[in-house]
């Protein structure tokens, strides 16, 4: 399919190609070359939008000399503000995101799109035969994807791909919720597991990325951390009060069995506090649910 173009009034094309890009230079060129190729054997109608944020490395200067549509950050603003200009800036029922470091193989674009009517988001899940994922960042993603599927109730295979399409007037509901940073995806996945839409995994490889990596394996991966325990208290509180209280009552529980085994002290004001801080952090946890649910 040819790719439709917004400025010569013809209808909106189905799904739109968004691609932020931050000081890619060594890459872009290749990957929309590669992604045009691909594009030109699908089966649907489509646009390509590249977000060039505030790049200093002569990104901005490819970009303008290839027939693509592109939207320039006059300054930095980060991988999720540049994803959220694409969204209010395109029509389109669905959308793809597509990272512009060469690491996901383009012509997996097809195969996630193929489901498109029937979820509301594709994943490509990272967990193929071929996975080129730096060592120092696995143990911090694999505790981050369990707690993550502790707080969607289901096995996550891959929390925060950069590869997916999801449904357009479904991200514009979670919007203002998501973040400006490289946590945009792992908070659209929350947010989508936990509301109860049709989510879909698809497994692929992930090629070594060309250029330098924009990850802060320390810094992001404590980002990661805050975030999925905001997302759990936002969407299902009772999964972050529960624990914590019942860790707390048992808590006061052993002090109160200590105290009476060594010290002949059926109830001291350490037991007590544990006992009755438990408590009311499991109404609070209620409390938020109840709120939770009604404006639901």
């Amino acid at each position: 399919m040819k790719q439709n173009s917004r400025d010569t009034g013809e209808y909106i094309p189905e799904i739109s190609i968004i691609i932020p890009a931050y000081n890619e230079a060594a890459s872009i060129k290749q990957v929309l070359t590669k992604l045009q190729k691909v594009l030109n054997q699908a089966d649907f109608t489509y646009e390509i939008l590249v977000i060039n944020d505030g790049s200093t490395d002569g990104t901005g200067d490819i970009l303008a000399n290839l027939n693509v549509r592109t939207i320039n950050h006059e300054i930095n603003r980060g991988y999720g503000a540049s994803l959220k200009t694409g969204v209010r800036s395109i029509q389109s029922e669905f959308f793809v995101i597509i990272d512009a470091d060469g690491t996901y193989p383009e012509e997996e674009l097809l195969n996630i799109t193929a489901y498109r009517h029937d979820y509301d988001m594709i994943i490509a899940a990272r967990t193929g035969e071929n996975v080129n994922i730096p060592l120092i960042r696995k143990p911090a993603k694999k505790f981050i994807t369990w707690l993550a599927s502790y707080v969607a109730n289901r096995r996550i295979p891959d929390l925060n791909s950069g590869l997916r399409i999801m449904r357009r007037e479904v991200v514009l509901k979670y919007i203002k919720l998501l973040p400006d940073g490289f946590s945009f995806t792992s908070t659209i996945s929350l947010a989508m597991l936990v509301g109860g839409f049709r989510v879909k995994y698809i497994p692929i490889n992930y090629k070594h990325r060309e250029g330098t990596s924009k990850i802060r394996p320390f810094y992001d991966t404590i980002n990661f951390i805050l975030l999925i325990v905001r997302t759990i208290t936002y969407f299902r509180p009772l999964r972050v009060f529960v624990p914590f209280s019942l860790f707390l009552f048992l808590t006061g529980i052993f002090v109160l069995f200590f105290s009476g085994l060594f010290f002949e002290q059926i109830m001291d004001s350490t037991s007590t506090i544990f006992i009755m801080t438990a408590v009311n952090i499991f109404g609070l946890g209620l409390l938020a649910e109840l709120i939770i649910r009604r404006s639901d």
